[in-house]
Parts: C-alpha cells; structure tokens; sequence
C-alpha cells in the first residue's frame, strides 16, 4: 500500500481512493445498495481508507450508503471522508450554487447522510460563476475553523480560480479528471498543485469502466447510465477506443505481466497525482487492486504508452459533456 499526505489532515491517506459517484445510481443504470457496501468493506479490509462522495450522486443516495458502510466498519477515525458541496437539484435539473446559504444546509445534509461529525475533505464540486470566491471560500474557513470539515477542496477548478479562490481560504486538495484518455490537467492543473503543495484526487482513473479491459462492443448500458451519451462510448470513437484499450492489455501484459486496468492506476500515480479515485460499485472490481502496488512505470513505458495512444487514437476528448450548466 502506498501512502499520501494531505495538508492539514493529519492522516495518511491511501493512494487509492473509492470513487462513488455510480452507487448513486443516477446516471448509471440504477444502484444495488448491497453490492455498494460489500465493495466499501472490501476496500476498506483491502487498506483503502480514502471513500470520496457528493450529495448530488443520487441526489443523497450515494452519501446514504456510505455513511451506512462507514457506520458498519466502525473505525472511523481511520477513514477519510471527501465530499462536495455547490451544485443544487430540483426536479432533476443541475445547477451550480456555491453561495454561503447553499453550504450552510449542504454541509448539515451531508453530516446527517453519511452519519458523521466531521467531514475529513469538503470539494467545491464545480465552480459557480455567479458567486464570488470571497464568498464561498470564507465560508468554507469558517467550517474548517469550527472543526466540521478538516481540509477545503477544490474540484474542477483552473489554476487561475484556485488563485482566486486562495486569496481568502487555503486550498488543501483539487479533483480534476484524469485518466489515459483524458491528461488536459497535465498542462497547467497538475504542475501548478504539485508547485503548490496541493494534494490532487484524480476522478475518473479507469475512464468510466473503458480502461477497466472488461468493456467490448457487445457490452449494453441500461436505463440512464451516462456512457449512452458519453462521445466515447459512441462510434466510430468507441471502437477506436477499444482497440487502444486491447493494445494497452497486450502491453501491460508482455511489459509487467499486468492487467490494463492497474496499468491505467499506476499510470495516473506515476504521472503525479497524490491519489486515484477508482469507481467501484461491486466488490469484485476490486480484484485488481493489488497488481497496482509493487512496481513503478519508466520514463521508456511512458515514450511506449503514448505511442500506442498517438497510433490508435486520431483525435481524443476530455470528459467536458459531463459539466453542469
């Protein structure tokens, strides 16, 4: 297991971290509150003590189930507990709210949900342009001064809003996407917190199941899952990402004798994120996990890895059409 350090939690966080948005069940497919449990107590058993969750997975629903998994396990103080805050629902409609009243009753629901007293990292879901950082920011520091919240995140934000934003509370954490598929942050968002001392969670390490190797042209998405919309999983992208996906097996296979899906993890730690958020909703998608410890990637791997990506893939997209208005 490998360790991270967060700024101004006092704890050493796993390098993996259990990414939650689909036990929410909206937006994929519905949810099995179960499975959900039995793969948080997996994770936790397994030494993963990072769960990161947003009110508005499953409009409540995710944080449900895991203040139901936290309050069974028992150890809390030994697990570290991410959520959101900023984005408001009503009659299934999203919108970005950051104002001092929506965090005010967010931070309340939440505690209530995940049935705990303190929340260990609380992430600015997106920004809301419609309210002034000094505003969101000084109230987030008014909760981490009163002990409610431990660390204040950031999520999808650009160096240039996380300046902004640090002119009136200190940013601990940033969530942006990151993935082999989706390196936008590579650019400025990684260097600026790793100049920073910014500790990142990257979402989405496994591209929504497409780098797990277990996803082929036959595999049908059900009910509101998101990948019926998702340009990657439409043709003719879809089908040059699985074939990218399949050069990526063959690879980590003869290379490392692994699997593609901890190659895409360890990529993403060796690239310099502090922890990889791995979605799992079933315990068995924790396999893998130990095959992501025990070995690093080479600056060779890497020429290796982007070649295969430049010769299979023509054209790439980030994950933009998952942004609220």
């Amino acid at each position: 297991m490998e360790y991270a350090k967060v700024p101004h939690l006092g704890k050493k966080v796993s390098r993996i971290g259990m990414g939650t948005w689909a036990i929410g069940g909206w937006m994929w497919g519905g949810t099995d509150e179960k499975n959900a449990i039995d793969a948080l107590q997996k994770g936790f058993s397994l030494g993963l003590n990072l769960v990161d969750t947003a009110p508005v997975y499953g409009f409540g629903q995710s944080e449900e189930i895991v203040g139901k998994a936290v309050k069974e396990y028992g150890n809390r103080d030994s697990l570290v507990i991410a959520t959101k805050v900023g984005l408001s629902w009503k009659g299934g409609e999203i919108s970005r709210d950051s104002s001092r009243k929506r965090i005010l009753k967010e931070i309340e629901d939440s505690l209530r949900r995940l049935q705990v007293e303190y929340i260990d990292i609380y992430q600015v879901h997106w920004p809301d342009p419609s309210t002034p950082f000094s505003e969101t920011a000084t109230t987030l520091k008014e909760l981490l001064d009163s002990g409610k919240i431990r660390a204040i995140g950031v999520s999808n934000f650009s160096p240039k809003q996380m300046d902004g934003f640090q002119q009136y509370a200190p940013i601990h954490t940033s969530q942006p996407p990151f993935n082999l598929f989706e390196r936008e942050i590579e650019k400025d968002v990684l260097p600026y917190c790793i100049k920073k001392k910014i500790a990142t969670l990257g979402y989405g390490s496994i591209c929504r199941g497409l780098l797990s190797g277990k996803i082929s042209k036959e595999t049908k998405f059900h009910g509101d899952d998101l990948r019926k919309e998702d340009p990657k999983f439409q043709e003719p992208l879809f089908s040059a990402y699985l074939a990218c996906v399949e050069r990526l097996k063959a690879w980590a296979q003869k290379k490392h004798g692994r699997s593609v899906l901890s190659l895409a993890v360890r990529w993403a730690l060796d690239k310099g994120v502090s922890i990889a958020l791995w979605g799992v909703r079933k315990p068995e998608q924790l396999d893998d996990m130990d095959e992501v410890w025990g070995w690093k990637l080479a600056s060779k791997d890497f020429h290796e890895i982007n070649q295969i990506l430049a010769e299979c893939l023509q054209s790439t997209l980030g994950p933009e059409f998952m942004a609220p208005p």
